[in-house]
């Protein structure tokens, strides 16, 4: 099999079944997980969450950022090459006992994406298999339907995307273009509200705020003066996204301006998904017709006593479309993306076989 050392690919022998292995990649701005299954294995939709956590998982491997955008293409392709060998070495397996691949990635936005994404990775595996590249909402969406791809998907970690699919093929999207282009409902999106309400507070431009304190303890800093300099000596999106936690703990205390920011960030991403329900026209004619809405992310999970913003979310759409039942999968991700490559492989073996 092969192995990944300084930067090269190494030969190993493969120990895996003959019947092969599926790759499942979910790459975000934050980290990417790629997880290795055997493609013998089959899915029940009807089994739920149990289902999806008995999956023949051989191995998971896991790196840091591949969105070309936040890292530039060469860290990117490292990336994505290192944590598939590393999973499959791990697997006992190598890149010739796989029958298919999803890489559901982060800053996948146009057919332009998918072919940059496929020249990197095409040369590592036969030709035989079947790869599929997507933004990493379909892997978030199939973590949450077992690789059925219908209904919608919110996912609001350090960015933030609405995403929605029809049966007949039909996509929507809405969000997900960056934190300059008003991802506000991100998690890059509350933390940078969070600090600009600390300088303002600072300046007397706006009201004061326990935040200050709150993520000054955090950081190790002693004066509102020094938030400039430790933004900007690194304003990567996931670093600044890493301090929704303390947002929230400063709403759950009562601060109002903490509360405001949150709110702010529900009715954004409640928006964007009311966007893609509009478009595919998810609930029906009569806006009632039942639908999945799968929530993923870190924002999704950042809730203590009082606050859980993917409840206030499902609240804000409900009111809309009651149809609407929201899903927060049991398995990560990367499970999703092998399960979207193990349905297409599966429906590609049952043609050969019968014709």
């Amino acid at each position: 099999m092969k192995g990944y050392t300084n930067g090269e690919i190494q030969d190993f022998e493969d120990e895996t079944s003959p019947a092969g292995v599926i790759l499942g990649l979910d790459g975000g701005t934050t980290s990417t997980v790629c997880i290795c299954m055997l493609a013998s294995a089959s899915i029940s939709f009807g089994g739920g969450g149990e289902a999806a956590e008995s999956l023949p998982i051989l191995s998971r491997a896991s790196a840091g950022c591949s969105n070309f955008n936040s890292v530039g293409e060469a860290a990117a392709k490292e990336t994505l090459e290192k944590v598939m060998v590393e999973a499959l070495s791990m697997a006992h397996s190598n890149c010739s006992a796989v029958r298919a691949i999803c890489l559901a990635v982060s800053g996948v936005n146009h057919p332009s994406d998918q072919q940059k994404i496929l020249e990197w990775v095409r040369d590592l595996f036969p030709c035989s298999v079947k790869i599929i590249i997507e933004n990493d909402a379909v892997a978030a969406m199939a973590s949450g339907t077992l690789g059925k791809l219908h209904g919608c998907v919110l996912i609001a970690g350090t960015g933030c995307i609405a995403y929605g699919f029809c049966e007949d093929g039909r996509q929507a999207r809405a969000a997900g273009a960056g934190p300059i282009l008003g991802d506000w409902g991100s998690g890059y999106g509350i933390a940078a509200q969070a600090l600009t309400a600390i300088i303002r507070a600072h300046d007397g431009r706006g009201p004061q705020t326990t935040l200050m304190n709150n993520i000054l303890n955090v950081l190790g800093l002693s004066s509102p003066d020094e938030v400039i300099g430790w933004t900007y000596a690194d304003p990567s999106w996931a670093r600044i996204a890493a301090l929704v936690p303390v947002v929230v703990a400063s709403a759950e205390d009562g601060d109002e301006v903490a509360d405001k920011i949150l709110h702010y960030s529900v009715q954004e991403l409640a928006d964007s998904v009311k966007a893609v329900i509009r478009r595919l026209k998810l609930s029906g004619e009569d806006g009632k017709s039942p639908f999945p809405l799968v929530m993923v992310g870190g924002v999704i999970e950042a809730n203590n006593k009082k606050w859980d913003i993917g409840k206030e979310v499902g609240k804000l759409i409900s009111k809309d479309y009651p149809g609407v039942f929201p899903i927060r999968p049991k398995v990560e991700p990367a499970v999703g993306a092998a399960l979207v490559a193990l349905n297409q492989y599966t429906k590609s073996f049952r043609v050969d076989q019968s014709s």
